[in-house]
């Protein structure tokens, strides 16, 4: 008789965006081409964060435009909707009632010590409000709803990891194995895309200067501009030395899209100024993002494929995760019919 071999189930794996701002350059390199080779090795959950945003005062005709833009985006790099669940966090409300049965279980000295909170309050001194203070519980939800083994973070949310390892302990050590334990997942290495025009901080959504990031949806002629107006140094030569940031930054880029080495691109490079040096990084991100903005295009044209991929992704996400929200409530006794 034949046996049929067992095989291990995925593990979980969950990532939101704020729709608040189109993705960067950084972004695109450093964690939205990850998710695509992620949801053939892994059980994928992303997510547009609506709920997150509000945090911060928005213009409601514009978030609602930049969420279906989010959205679009995440099919448009790569992202399969029938092999990962693409959802709007706003449409499922099991992540708001999970957030403030687990605000019951965190203690508000844990909220205090986030550094976000303190950043946020200092940036926005006239919007002091209790969601910004709680987020973070809201931000574990996520997590937890979908009982995810691993979340991609950066360093700026390990705390938030953290904070929601610790909300597992508690809730765990009084109810019993109610929610997995997330690990951090950090992603093999990618370029750090820091800023054209101070490269020695990383490139930001919130930075004013409009030559600093590029976005992943600007135009051809905008981006071959924005590498052209670089900050580099006064020497000519392309090579990765102490001191010359602007290069090593983008010749950190131009082999992220190009697969080549540092040293690979000083020997193309031989020889050759630096007007030359950016014009062919510009060119090289234009091309790399050229089939992805195109399709882009083709699907934001599509606003019933849109609707429909979202309505899909929010059963999906309720279905996922309304397990868990029952068990939780059965744990801390509501009545669940």
């Amino acid at each position: 008789m034949e046996q049929i071999e067992q095989t291990e189930p995925k593990k979980k794996i969950l990532s939101l965006i704020q729709p608040t701002n189109t993705p960067h350059l950084g972004n695109y390199l450093g964690a939205m081409q990850n998710w695509v080779k992620m949801q053939e090795e892994f059980d994928c959950t992303y997510g547009i964060a609506d709920l997150h945003s509000i945090t911060v005062r928005q213009d409601p005709a514009k978030l609602r435009a930049q969420i279906k833009e989010s959205y679009a985006l995440l099919i448009a790099v790569g992202l399969d909707p029938e092999k990962s669940t693409l959802f709007v966090q706003g449409h499922n409300p099991n992540h708001a009632e999970l957030s403030w049965i687990l605000s019951c279980y965190t203690q508000f000295g844990e909220l205090s010590r986030m550094t976000q909170f303190k950043d946020k309050s200092a940036k926005h001194p006239e919007n002091i409000n209790a969601g910004l203070f709680t987020y973070p519980v809201l931000m574990a939800a996520d997590i937890l709803l979908y009982q995810a083994d691993l979340v991609p973070v950066g360093q700026d949310q390990l705390q938030h990891l953290e904070l929601a390892r610790n909300i597992v302990q508690r809730f765990n050590g009084i109810y019993g194995d109610v929610f997995t334990m997330p690990e951090g997942y950090i992603t093999k290495a990618t370029a750090k895309v820091m800023s054209l025009q101070e490269p020695t901080k990383k490139m930001s959504k919130s930075d004013e200067n409009p030559n600093a990031s590029v976005w992943v949806l600007d135009d051809r002629d905008t981006i071959i501009r924005k590498f052209k107006r670089a900050v580099t140094d006064s020497e000519s030569e392309v090579c990765a030395r102490e001191g010359k940031d602007g290069i090593i930054n983008l010749m950190s880029i131009y082999g992220a899209v190009t697969g080549k080495t540092l040293d690979e691109t000083e020997s193309e490079f031989k020889g050759k100024g630096y007007g030359e040096f950016k014009l062919a990084v510009g060119e090289a991100v234009a091309d790399k993002l050229a089939p992805m903005q195109a399709e882009f295009k083709r699907i934001s044209a599509d606003k019933g494929y849109i609707e429909d991929c979202m309505k899909k992704g929010a059963e999906k996400a309720f279905r996922a995760s309304r397990k868990t929200l029952q068990k939780v409530q059965k744990k801390v006794g509501f009545i669940v019919f």
